[in-house]
């Protein structure tokens, strides 16, 4: 049964959907079989790894709210091993219209169950706001992973996300778990970078990355070439920093396995 990680944070610009797309396509590159579920009505995650937004017919949108079979609208990306659920700009109606339908903080999951047994990863990325679809990401996933731009007001808003999750886990998904706190943006010659660092590591401790992803060029270049940084560029800093962040999730998954045996 594949792990469902849900990228989420309100605050726009702090690299959720570069993480959402380059660590998937790591992961794939790692022989992991991978869902990327764009779970964000701008759909940059879905262009991002190479598809024309204008010719998506059928989107996740069409899952939650016509009860579609994901399936059937499965897209395959050009790394072996990432498929992608696509998202399209009607998906910010979808809210209204889930507004009266009944269970309707688990329509996702009632979508992601259909396909959870084919992949060893689901990625969601949310859109960044705290609505009804991202309240549906939470309570679909296992973990979440929540980006941390490395400038001014990076933790700002983070207590409001935080106390969604608090939300999410006592009413409708109590295993909900913070896979962790990714670092995005590190610029090691300026001296805010490094402030956040520690900030960010004095506050939230061992629940923080070891990688940290650094500034770099080719990361913001990739999207516009409608592909990962790992096809665009995989000599680059960025491409090397999420295949070291995929490695790391690969060995926190095998930890907890152990553990879950030995219990």
């Amino acid at each position: 049964m594949g792990k469902v990680i849900a990228l989420a944070n309100q605050k726009g610009g702090v690299g959720k959907t570069t993480t959402a797309i380059s660590l998937s396509a790591s992961l794939a590159v790692l022989d992991k079989k991978v869902l990327l579920i764009d779970a964000d009505p701008q759909a940059n995650a879905t262009s991002g790894i190479g598809f024309e937004v204008n010719d998506v017919k059928t989107s996740i949108y069409e899952c939650i709210v016509n009860d579609i079979d994901p399936k059937n609208i499965i897209l395959k990306s050009k790394v072996p091993g990432l498929d992608l659920i696509p998202s399209h700009i009607d998906l910010v109606g979808a809210e209204i219209e889930m507004l009266n339908l009944p269970n309707r903080e688990k329509l996702l999951s009632v979508v992601i169950d259909k396909v959870r047994d084919e992949y060893d990863f689901i990625f969601i990325d949310c859109s960044p706001s705290l609505g009804l679809i991202t309240v549906n990401s939470l309570t679909a996933a296992d973990s979440i992973i929540i980006p941390v731009q490395c400038e001014y007001f990076a933790l700002e808003g983070l207590g409001k996300l935080l106390n969604t999750v608090k939300i999410i886990q006592s009413r409708l998904n109590p295993k909900l778990d913070i896979e962790g706190f990714l670092l995005t943006m590190f610029d090691s010659r300026l001296n805010l970078s490094n402030q956040v660092y520690e900030d960010v590591k004095s506050h939230f401790g061992s629940m923080v990355f070891n990688t940290v992803i650094s500034r770099n060029v080719k990361l913001s270049e990739a999207p516009s070439y409608g592909m990962p940084v790992i096809l665009y560029d995989a000599g680059s800093s960025g491409a090397k920093s999420y295949m070291n962040l995929a490695r790391e999730i690969i060995r926190k998954q095998e930890i907890e396995a152990k553990v879950n045996i030995n219990n």
